[in-house]
């Protein structure tokens, strides 16, 4: 039962960071800094979408994805349309490698080791779901801070 409910929280979320840069009514503040602001917009996008490639892509969907992480945060003006590319193709993904879970599996060591110890499929969806939520919300900050 446990997959299902991360399925929908993983879709809910990207499909938020999506509505946030859809939102955006002037595409190049996707990419503006300000002082005391680390990330664009358009670069916590790349970053949850080369996460979420990385780990549920290559660990669960067994994907070739090759991430650039340092990319993530250094690529800019990437066109709005792209980035939604980008993060429907995620969705497709991250829904791909949670099909392949019964929830018994949770408790199975995640597939590629992440941190210094290993951890559960479980723990690192949760952490993964986390992130997410974590960054859309810096990005809904960003949105509203600076796009006026």
């Amino acid at each position: 039962m446990l997959i299902k409910e991360l399925k929908t929280i993983f879709r809910r979320d990207l499909l938020k960071v999506r509505s946030e840069i859809e939102s955006y009514k002037n595409e190049s503040v996707i990419w503006h800094y300000e002082k005391g602001i680390s990330n664009s917009g358009g670069n916590l996008c790349l970053h949850l979408v080369g996460n979420l490639n990385a780990y549920i892509g290559i660990g669960l969907a067994k994907t070739n994805y090759v991430r650039a992480r340092d990319l993530e945060f250094s690529l800019k003006n990437i066109p709005r349309k792209k980035l939604l590319t980008m993060l429907d193709d995620t969705i497709t993904i991250v829904e791909s490698g949670l099909d392949t879970l019964s929830d018994k599996q949770l408790e199975d060591p995640f597939p590629i080791k992440i941190w210094e110890n290993d951890t559960s499929i479980g723990y690192t969806l949760i952490h993964l779901a986390a992130h997410l939520n974590y960054h859309l919300g810096q990005i809904n900050y960003h949105r509203r801070l600076l796009d006026i």
